[in-house]
């Protein structure tokens, strides 16, 4: 073997370590690997965990805005968390004419930045434990801590806990969470 060929046998396998490491700073989601380097739709496809909020987000026509260039924070709500929703809520929402509240829903989950968990974590001090977060559905979100986790409060006085943090996005970032946020009727 040629010191050439050695030389590029140790740079594949550098390279391929590295990718590996950048890969390994975003947590798996849904069972699914999650690329920086993709936008919030192409990860959240592959998602098993999240097949009911990608299933809303191309029905409210949401697909283009969120692939576009952001930056984006987006509180992705699982499949139990609309399951927890009252019976028939998911499927009135998913029909055409109800459209425009599909859409205040899920906009409602969208902020006009990016935010990492520290950030967050950081503002909430700096308010003096709560921080109002304005989503560009127009919602404004009472964001906490609660021990080491941030919590999120609807207008409905419902509340969400970000049980995944962080997963970077090219376009932004995501964080998962327990349950649909709502805006005030």
């Amino acid at each position: 073997m040629t010191r050439f060929a050695i030389r590029s046998i140790v740079l594949s396998a550098a390279l391929g370590l590295s990718a590996l490491a950048a890969q390994a700073e975003n947590p798996m989601v849904g069972g699914a690997p999650m690329f920086a380097d993709k936008n919030i739709v192409e990860n959240a496809v592959n998602s098993k965990d999240h097949t009911t909020l990608v299933a809303a987000v191309k029905a409210a026509g949401l697909v283009d805005t969120l692939a576009g260039a952001g930056p984006f924070t987006v509180f992705a709500p699982t499949n139990e968390a609309f399951e927890a929703l009252p019976a028939g809520t998911v499927d009135t929402l998913l029909k055409p004419e109800n459209k425009d509240k599909l859409v205040k829903v899920l906009t409602c989950h969208v902020v006009a930045a990016s935010a990492l968990s520290e950030a967050i974590g950081k503002m909430i001090k700096d308010d003096g434990g709560s921080h109002p977060v304005k989503t560009v559905g127009g919602c404004t979100l009472a964001a906490k801590m609660d021990g080491d986790k941030i919590t999120l409060t609807d207008e409905t006085g419902g509340t969400a806990t970000v049980t995944i943090a962080d997963v970077k996005q090219s376009n932004g970032v995501i964080h998962v969470i327990d349950k649909v946020l709502l805006p005030k009727a």
